[in-house]
């Protein structure tokens, strides 16, 4: 009975013990978790090396560069489109930009991430598939950007609203725009844009390539996206400059520098990620 009782309280011992190894174990065999990745620290001259490393990789495979490129130069024209019937409405909807392109650099990402990595072979039609094994979660993430797209469009129909009796044409829209007196429109047009325009860069600045690498959830991606803004804000701030900037130029030769500029600034997005996020 005394060896029985001592057998007993042995087993007792050793219990939590074999209960303690295992916590770790489960533990290990989740991984830590997306929101406690070490993220990079940046310097003012990394946006440079991102745009040297996207023209790079533009040159490397110049089909998909291009085929992407003319997307983009369709999405300009489409936009010119637009200011022809309904002006009121394309300083509202050009922020479809911000909300499809990144989108649409989706297939130039994988690209960048072929070449990198050597995972597979970069193709046309490779890139074409590349959002499939995230499909849900890139559907969920667009609608969040959606609704941020549709609030931006409702508010500056307001402002619209507010600064004018009625909504210009495309005759006078641009007078109107640079008279003295609507200043005030100008500016207060700028602001919500501004509002509007950050929230998405924030948000969206490095998600998506993070969903189609790591195969993490919206909110995981949306979360590091500005985790990297707050950790680094004068470099992403100077980053999503230079992407204007780049943009608007090549806009003015009737969109004909979206060829290039579009697929260089996806590529160079990717870059962008694959440096602030540590490798999985």
């Amino acid at each position: 009975m005394a060896e029985a009782l001592h057998a007993a309280e042995a087993a007792d011992e050793h219990a939590p013990a074999d209960n303690a190894e295992q916590a770790p174990d489960d533990e290990a065999t989740r991984g830590p978790s997306v929101l406690s990745l070490q993220l990079a620290t940046l310097r003012l001259t990394d946006p440079l090396q991102w745009l040297r490393l996207g023209w790079a990789d533009f040159k490397r495979c110049p089909r998909i560069g291009l085929f992407y490129g003319l997307c983009f130069f369709i999405m300009g024209h489409a936009l010119l489109a637009l200011f022809q019937t309904a002006p009121e409405y394309l300083l509202a909807l050009s922020a479809g930009f911000l909300l499809m392109g990144p989108f649409l650099c989706l297939g130039l990402y994988d690209a960048s991430k072929a070449m990198q990595t050597h995972s597979h072979r970069p193709s046309l039609r490779a890139s074409l598939q590349a959002w499939r094994p995230t499909r849900g979660t890139m559907a969920i993430f667009a609608g969040v950007l959606l609704i941020l797209e549709m609030l931006w469009g409702r508010a500056a129909l307001v402002v619209f609203a507010v600064s004018f009796n009625t909504m210009p044409d495309k005759a006078n829209l641009l007078a109107m725009l640079l008279d003295p007196e609507n200043i005030g429109f100008v500016i207060t047009y700028c602001v919500v844009g501004g509002v509007f325009a950050s929230l998405i860069f924030v948000t969206s600045v490095i998600s998506i390539p993070m969903i189609m690498d790591r195969q993490v959830d919206a909110v995981s991606a949306g979360l590091t996206s500005i985790r990297a803004c707050l950790q680094n804000p004068g470099v992403m701030l100077f980053w999503g400059a230079l992407i204007t900037g780049i943009i608007v130029i090549a806009m003015l030769p009737a969109f004909l520098g979206l060829l290039i500029a579009g697929p260089v600034i996806g590529h160079a997005t990717w870059h962008a990620y694959r440096h602030i996020v540590p490798a999985a």
